[in-house]
């Protein structure tokens, strides 16, 4: 178990991990399989108190995708929290609206390739 987390945040990852959303869907066929520059990319994991949507632990770039429901107030909190636990942690944080993954797939994965890559050097 990942150090900070707890029993029911490992639970709710493999939960998670089971019950995706089309967008992760999409972007997790993208980052599987090491296609950005030999990288592994994990979904759904658990980092001390909090559950990121994509990490490469090997450079410490979270991915997180934005839907409807981050658009509260309280989401947006807890998210700007969590970014900041995780920077704090080293890790660098990219966030996407669903909406961006749709229009324009391939900035996606060149914005995420060239975190990854400016992370590694």
């Amino acid at each position: 178990m990942v150090r900070g987390a707890t029993r029911s945040s490992v639970e709710r990852a493999r939960e998670l991990r089971r019950i995706r959303t089309a967008a992760e869907a999409r972007l997790w066929d993208k980052l599987r399989n090491r296609q950005i520059a030999g990288l592994k990319f994990r979904r759904q994991v658990t980092l001390g108190p909090y559950i990121v949507d994509f990490c490469c632990p090997e450079c410490r770039l979270v991915v997180e995708l934005d839907g409807a429901v981050h658009e509260s107030e309280e989401a947006t909190a807890y998210d700007v929290a969590r970014s900041e636990w995780l920077d704090a942690f080293g890790y660098c944080v990219l966030r996407f609206r669903n909406e961006e993954l749709s229009e324009d797939l391939d900035d996606v994965m060149r914005r995420i390739a060239d975190a990854a890559a400016s992370r590694l050097t």
